[in-house]
């Protein structure tokens, strides 16, 4: 009886979020450069974001960002906001559009759009030879979003 409950919850809690569906970058909603919605129905996980604010190949935001819970990780940047506090200073809404998009909310900023598809300024094959082809993907997957969103809601 134990095991098929626990099949049971299990199998239902993957039809959830199977039946999420995810917003894809040309579809977010801005709100004051806030996203109010999910963009997967997906409760974040923090420990996953924090991995995905502090990996080089991933969002890497401690390239400019400094968070005192990630002092084991080397060489933080000092060109954004210390992130201690972040929960407290803002809502998830927010933190949501400004790792969408943050120049949206803040029109100067050098973050760069994790979240973004189009809109780009592209260099032609002159300048590299290797000018990027085809469609644009986003830094960050939705989920992704959801996750660092999730961690840095912790950091209060």
């Amino acid at each position: 009886m134990k095991r098929t409950t626990i099949t049971l919850v299990a199998l239902l809690a993957g039809l959830g979020m199977a039946n999420a569906e995810t917003v894809m970058p040309e579809a977010v909603t801005f709100e004051e450069g806030a996203v109010a919605q999910s963009l997967t129905g997906v409760t974040g996980n923090p420990a996953e974001g924090a991995k995905v604010v502090s990996t080089k190949s991933m969002g890497n935001c401690i390239a400019c960002h400094e968070i005192t819970d990630l002092e084991d990780v080397p060489f933080h940047g000092e060109v954004g906001p210390l992130l201690d506090g972040a929960g407290d200073r803002w809502t998830a809404a927010e933190l949501r559009g400004i790792l969408v998009n943050a120049k949206v909310l803040f029109e100067d900023s050098v973050m760069p759009a994790f979240y973004q598809t189009t809109g780009f300024n592209r260099l032609g094959n002159a300048y590299t030879g290797k000018a990027h082809e085809g469609e644009v993907q986003p830094l960050l997957s939705a989920q992704q979003i959801e996750d660092v969103v999730a961690y840095l809601m912790t950091l209060k």
